[in-house]
Order: structure tokens, then C-alpha cells, then sequence
């Protein structure tokens, strides 16, 4: 067989290696600490939730917890065609590895025991839910500092530094420090309390005030992940260079302990950013200067970083409508937290019973990102019963699903800005995190820049994407399929965000020692699909020689990372947390005690004869080559796995292959204008009303100047070309001033129907019952700052009047 799946168990110095299609006994090396299997009781079905906590707000239905929740990608982990098919590969090296998937793709199903066999095939349909309710709103803070919230952590199960070698011995930094990532969690079990960062929740259920649900630490919890397996075995533990030694068990001349006891391995003795890097989202974040960074200090950060309708400047508005200048409305602090930016505060009540208050800091429960596809590709296994997990969808989790998909496409629209000077392209991250950031493989951002001369003919595309000249069959049945990826993935012009891991001569040889098959695929050709290099073949290379790999359960180095540091990542943090971009000397080289550029710029390389180019940046989620790996990797002796490689190719092909999405667009130089070059005749502003109740409800759009402070602004741009023939599918992009404060902001329309009109709508907030807060009152104007395609450049503009 092509792939070992191992099972390693210490006898003496010897090794008995033996062949199994997934565990029923989860090896020593996968295991983690923190609250374990059967410790937490009984988790609830979100069904019960959606008993009270959707189904009443027929304006934003999102705005319900579980509405919002129903759509997320953490509410769909379980349902994940990537989650299985990259499991499947993860199993096959590594015989075990699929607890460590499971623990956070069905958190229901792990902490209940169903993670055996490690291959999913125990967990049972009722765990469907992925990161469901209980998961959250039990989890309490791995450090024990809350003396009354303290989760079931057992000996020598304890996620926290309280036990552990301190630095300069160890990776932990004080005693009180705790171990946030890769679902490590410590979950209450004192009580049926539902934990939540409200102190008056009218609730129907036992609840208990939290202080750690708001807490810049809390997403942590998940958001690193790491690799307990390299973490523990392989040389240098899957650590960048320069990072503190891992405490693992590993003697002296670096031979490890395989199948040795739990209170011996990496997981067990260091936080969860010391070793074995997957992902690094919380760490990039806490290297930054942001969770020290107070959202009513907004005004304060540099002019880029709040460009109108980026993340950050949509975060400060929307936390302005608890009247608190930024702060939550109990007066709280509110950070630049996870939450505030992926859990927006909105004007809502939190349920449906009668007397329950409308909240202006309600966080709407989306947990919004950039995964624009996955949606669809759920939908597809679902309607061809494929998913592996959760299917028969219902017609409220499929709406729910369609609401989170343009969720995050406007929010892959927030995440970044470009700017040209000169020959010079500039390339903000608006994000708390890496730009991009999250699972690397397959990820990618790019920018496609096309020349044209004056005559409009296309001189030069680079980042161009296409057919590549691949051609593959449907596995859906009918005609072939044209691959299309990114033509040219090394040239000169082209200018590729994306992170490379790949596994060390050391490792390869190590697992060559222990039993693994030489026979592993590490890399195909994308064109030919032949395989590239095996395990063997690195194994009996140069020392210094490394492999590029997809192998998630294997991979102990970072090869590459170009992706853009966020606003003030430290150095020396984001090397004490293994989050360095590769090589470490890009955005700006700080070096020790220095601070990373947030931003990234390039020199441009017009050909000759160039008047003006389009400047697109793309965000793809899931490339051609990863598919592909995930299709070839997979040998298909799985019986529970083994056709997950197929179905995952079958959805991508069929599902639009994660079109590319636009993240930003710029011009350089300046277009002719031609029949062909949109522009905006007028622009109207006004609100919506409702009349009737319930079924017979309807919402009618009136066309005002004048909206009263609190209610939605409706804003509607028509959409012509030169021609005066109205267009469908455009983007307008709206500057909105007050003319009093000047502060602006950036709306960004849906695309334009049938009719040429192009919508966008802004929530102010009225004042409290003190008067005070509220979106400010005055004069806005509109401004046309861009329309997708070829913009005539003509500012269109309008105004409106806020008032009480």
C-alpha cells in the first residue's frame, strides 16, 4: 500500500509498527490537555437554542444568535468537505491524527467520546453541529483566573502554565499564563449555567455572568493550532528558528519517547504556540498592537488603518451604537478584540420572549470571515448526499448558509486597501491578523493587474487567472473539465500572498526510522499529476534539503510566508510564538525590538506602450493544488474515508472551482472612456417602511433626504454605461461624510440588478435615553468613489440630512 497508517507502541528501545485504517485507542502523542471526554455532561442541541433564540426578526434575520450561528463556517465544521477529505490524508500518515480534527470540527462529538475510531466513522448524526452553542457558552479561561468559573481540568490534564517550567527553563512566561489553541478548552460543569458576558440576561435558563467572553484571549482557544504530534517527535519540534526550546520528550540526543506517557509530551508542557506550527491567526493577532488597543481610540490610529469601509473602521462604527464612544454599553473597555470585529455589536434583542431588551451591543452571532465558497460546496454534497456529516439540510439552515456567504464577501471587501503612487502599489491589512490568514493550505491572495494601451488592448495580465491547460473528467458524470488556477505561479510580475510549510531531511529520515512508508507522495505536478517527491526521496538527501508539502499531519516547517503582518506585530512576540513571516526580513526587516510594516509595497513593471492598468486584489480559499493533492493523496483503502479525495474534487469542479473573489481594486494610470465605461447617473437615498404582520408582512423602500437618526439609510445608485443602457452586476463604492465632523467612511453596494440599481444600507444609532451617544446628527454627503469594471471617474454625489 502506498500510505502507512501507524500505530506505535514502546517496547524497550524496539518499535512494533502496525498497519489499521484509524485508531480506537487515540496515541499519546495526539493527546491534549484541558477538560476531557465525558467530564463536560451532556451537550444541548442548538435545536433547543433555536427555541428562543431565532425566528423574530424578520428585517435582519442574522442579527439572531442562531440565525447568524446557522450559517457560520464554526456551525458547519462538521459538514466541512475539506475537514474530511484532509482528515482522510491525516490518518493515512499518521494513524490517530483524526482525534486532533475532530476535537474542534465536532466538539459535541469529541467531548462525548465519539472520536473513536479516529477516522469520524463513531460520531453519530446528532453531533452534526460542529462549534455548537454549549461549546462557547461553557468554555471558561484556561488560566483559572476567574475564582468561581474554573472548568473540569484534572491531572495531568491542566491547560495552563501553573505546573509547567517557566522561561527561561521552559516556554511559559508566569505561572499564570494559559494555554489558548487547538481547542483546548476548559468547560464548566458545575452547573446547567450558560455563561455569557451579560450580568442582566432576562433568560429562560440558568445563566452566570462571564467576563472571559469578552476577553481578547477567548478565540484563542481555537484559533492557534499546532501539531502535537511534530511538536512532540520531530528534531526541532516544528518550530521557526530562533524560538524557545520545546520541553518534549526527547532525550538529550533528540530521540523522542514514541507512545510515552502524556506528562512527557510537548502538549503537555508548553503552550500551545511553542510548537508544531499549523496556524498561527491568534498569535499573529496578539503580536499586534491591537488587543492593548482600545476601539474608542479609533481616531487616533494612522489614516490608512481607517480607511472608510475597512474592518477596523466598520468595528468603530458599529461599536458606537452602544452610545459609549466605543465601549460596550455596561461601560466595559472594548478592545480590538476577535469578538469586536467578528462578532459585531448590533441593535437587537437576544431572543424572542416578550420583555426581553433590546441590546445596542448585542454581538450578532455570524462570526464572519473570508470563507466565501464553502457554502456552496456544502450545498452540493448535500444535494448529492454526500456529506459525510449533517445532511438534509433544512430550508432555514440553506438561508442561513446564503446570508453567511455574502457575509463574506462583503467582509473579504473590508479586509484590505490599495493605493498607487507613481509605479508604487501599496497594499493595507485592515485585518487584526496576517493578511491573509487562517488553514494555509490552499489559501491564497494575489493581485491581478492588467495593462492596457490607448486603442484598450490588453498588452500584459499579471496574476492571471485560468484555464492552465488541464483538463480533468467530471466525476459528477457528463464532459471533461478545464482545471483553472493561477497561469503563472513564479513570474516576475506576479505577486502571490500565501504560506508554504514542508517537512525537513531530519523528519523524513526519522519517519523513515520509524516505520513510515518511503512510498508517500509529498508533491504532485499540477499539470501531469506524477508524483514529484516521495518521503524516501527526501529522506536520503542532504541534511539541509526540505520538501514542499500539503501533508498537514507531517509538515515541521514553515517554508514561506509573504502574508502581511497586522498593524504594530511585534518581532520578538510573533518569534516567541512561531508567527514570523519567512524569510523574517520582510516588512520593513525590524529585527529585535522592532515592529512589522502593516503593510506591503511593490514596485509596479509597465510594459511598453501601457496608458492605465486595473489593479484587482483576489482572495481564492481553496486552490487547484490543493484539491488535486487531496484527490491523489487519498489511496481509497479507507472504507469509511477513502472516497472523500473524489467527492472533494467533484464539489470544487462543480461549485465554481472557490472562484477567486475581489477583495480591492485600483486604477494606475488613466482609461479612455468608451461605450463600455460605467459611471452612475443619480444617486437616491431613503429608508425602509413596513406595513402588515407576520405572513402579510412587507417592507416598501421611501425615497428620502431626511432620515431620522437610528433608522437604516437606504442608499440606491443607478448604474449606466456610456451608452445609457443600464447594467447588472456592478459594485459602487460611496465615500459618506458628515460635513460637520468630516469624518468619512466607505459603503460598498451589492451588485447592481437588473434595473442598473445598486443598494447599500447603513444602520446609525440614536442616542440613549440620557441623550447621549448615537451616530452624530447633520448633513452626509455621497460621493462615487468607484464602480467595478471600467469607471468613468465621474464622482456622482448626493445628500442627506440625519435628524431626530
Amino acid at each position: 500500500m502506498m500510505f502507512n497508517r501507524l500505530s506505535f507502541i514502546a517496547l524497550g528501545a524496539s518499535l512494533l509498527i502496525a498497519q489499521c485504517f484509524a485508531a480506537d485507542v487515540v496515541p499519546t502523542e495526539v493527546q491534549m490537555p484541558g477538560t476531557q471526554q465525558g467530564q463536560a455532561g451532556n451537550f444541548e442541541s442548538p435545536d433547543k437554542c433555536d427555541n428562543c433564540h431565532s425566528g423574530y426578526n424578520k428585517t435582519n434575520p442574522e442579527h439572531e444568535p442562531a440565525t447568524g450561528w446557522r450559517g457560520s463556517a464554526m456551525a458547519n465544521a462538521s459538514r466541512d468537505p475539506i475537514f474530511w477529505a484532509t482528515m482522510a490524508v491525516a490518518e493515512q500518515d499518521f494513524d490517530g491524527a483524526g482525534d486532533f480534527c475532530i476535537r474542534c470540527h465536532s466538539t459535541k462529538g469529541w467531548y462525548e467520546g465519539h472520536s473513536t475510531p479516529t477516522d469520524g466513522s463513531g460520531i453519530p448524526a446528532m453531533d452534526d453541529n460542529g462549534v455548537d452553542c454549549d461549546t462557547c457558552h461553557v468554555m471558561t479561561n484556561t488560566d483559572n483566573s476567574d475564582p468561581v468559573l474554573q472548568g473540569a481540568m484534572t491531572a495531568p490534564f491542566i491547560a495552563n502554565c501553573s505546573d509547567k517550567a517557566l522561561a527561561p527553563t521552559g516556554t511559559c512566561q508566569g505561572a499564570e499564563e494559559g494555554f489558548y489553541g487547538s481547542g483546548i478548552l476548559s468547560l464548566w460543569s458545575a452547573s446547567s449555567a450558560k455563561l455569557g458576558p451579560y450580568v442582566d440576561a432576562d433568560a429562560r435558563h440558568q445563566f452566570m455572568q462571564s467576563k472571559f467572553h469578552r476577553h481578547v484571549d477567548f478565540c484563542g482557544s481555537c484559533h492557534d493550532v499546532s501539531n502535537p504530534v511534530v511538536g512532540d517527535l520531530a528534531p526541532g519540534n516544528g518550530t521557526q528558528p530562533g524560538a524557545p526550546l520545546v520541553i518534549s520528550s526527547q532525550d538529550a540526543s533528540g530521540s523522542p519517547n514514541v507512545g510515552g506517557s502524556v506528562v512527557d509530551k510537548a502538549a503537555f508542557n508548553n503552550p500551545p504556540y511553542a510548537y508544531g506550527v499549523v496556524e498561527r491567526t491568534f498569535s499573529e493577532y496578539k503580536a499586534s498592537a491591537f488587543p492593548t488597543t482600545q476601539v474608542a481610540d479609533f481616531l487616533s490610529l494612522p489614516e490608512n488603518l481607517r480607511h472608510p469601509g475597512g474592518a477596523i473602521e466598520q468595528t468603530y462604527q458599529a461599536a458606537l451604537l452602544a452610545g459609549t464612544g466605543g465601549n460596550y454599553a455596561d461601560g466595559d473597555i472594548r478592545y480590538f478584540s476577535c469578538q469586536s470585529c467578528h462578532m459585531r455589536p448590533v441593535q437587537s434583542a437576544g431572543a424572542n420572549k416578550r420583555g426581553v431588551q433590546v441590546r445596542k451591543d448585542l454581538p450578532q452571532h455570524d462570526f464572519t470571515g473570508g470563507n466565501s465558497w464553502i457554502g456552496d460546496v456544502i450545498k452540493y454534497q448535500n444535494s448529492r448526499s454526500q456529506l459525510r456529516l449533517g445532511e438534509g439540510l433544512t430550508a432555514a439552515q440553506l438561508s442561513a448558509i446564503d446570508l453567511a456567504t455574502e457575509r463574506a464577501k462583503q467582509h473579504l471587501q473590508q479586509a484590505a486597501n490599495l493605493s498607487v503612487d507613481g509605479n508604487l502599489v501599496t497594499v493595507v491589512n485592515l485585518t487584526g491578523h496576517k493578511l491573509i490568514s487562517g488553514y494555509p493550505e490552499g489559501r491564497r491572495m494575489w493581485l491581478n493587474i492588467k495593462w492596457y494601451d490607448g486603442d484598450e488592448q490588453l498588452l500584459r495580465e499579471d496574476g492571471a487567472y485560468g484555464p492552465i491547460g488541464v483538463t480533468v473528467a467530471n466525476p459528477a458524470g457528463g464532459a471533461a473539465v478545464e482545471v483553472e488556477s493561477i497561469v503563472d505561479l513564479t513570474g516576475a510580475n506576479t505577486r502571490i500572498y500565501s504560506a508554504h510549510y514542508g517537512i525537513t531531511q531530519a523528519w523524513a529520515e526519522r519517519l523513515v526510522s520509524l516505520g513510515v512508508s518511503g512510498d508517500i507522495a509529498l508533491a504532485y505536478d499540477r499539470f501531469s499529476g506524477e508524483v514529484v517527491t516521495t518521503l524516501a526521496d527526501l529522506a536520503t538527501g542532504s541534511a539541509d534539503s526540505v520538501a514542499e508539502s500539503f501533508h498537514f499531519a507531517l509538515n515541521n516547517r514553515v517554508l514561506a510566508d509573504n502574508r502581511i503582518p497586522p498593524y504594530g506585530m511585534s518581532f520578538d512576540e510573533a518569534k516567541r510564538r512561531n508567527a514570523l513571516p519567512v524569510p523574517a526580513n520582510q516588512f520593513g526587516d525590524p529585527g529585535v525590538g522592532g515592529v512589522y510594516d502593516y503593510y506591503d509595497r511593490l514596485t509596479l513593471n509597465p510594459p511598453a506602450g501601457a496608458v492605465y492598468a486595473t489593479i484587482d486584489l483576489l482572495y481564492q480559499g481553496t486552490s487547484w493544488e490543493y484539491i488535486q493533492f487531496l484527490h491523489l493523496a487519498n489511496n481509497r483503502q479507507s472504507e469509511f474515508l477513502g472516497a472523500e479525495g473524489d467527492n472533494m474534487l467533484e464539489a470544487w469542479l462543480n461549485t465554481g472551482m472557490a472562484k477567486p473573489q475581489l477583495m480591492a481594486s485600483i486604477t494606475w494610470g488613466s482609461a479612455p472612456v468608451t461605450d463600455d465605461t460605467l459611471g452612475v447617473s443619480s444617486i437616491s437615498t431613503g429608508y425602509l417602511q413596513q406595513s402588515g404582520k407576520g405572513k402579510s408582512q412587507t417592507t416598501t423602500y421611501i425615497a428620502s433626504s431626511t432620515i431620522t437618526v437610528g433608522d437604516e439609510v437606504v442608499i440606491r445608485a443607478l448604474v449606466q454605461e456610456a451608452s445609457g443602457e443600464l447594467e447588472e452586476g456592478a459594485l459602487v463604492s460611496m465615500n459618506v461624510t458628515n460635513t460637520a465632523t468630516l469624518e468619512s467612511f466607505t459603503l460598498v453596494s451589492g451588485a447592481s440588478d437588473s434595473n442598473g440599481v445598486a443598494e447599500v444600507r447603513w444602520k446609525t444609532a440614536a442616542p440613549n435615553k440620557k441623550g447621549n451617544g448615537g451616530t452624530a446628527l447633520g448633513t452626509y454627503t455621497i460621493s462615487v468613489t468607484d464602480v467595478s469594471g471600467s469607471w468613468d471617474g465621474v464622482p456622482t454625489s448626493s445628500s442627506f440630512n440625519l435628524v431626530n
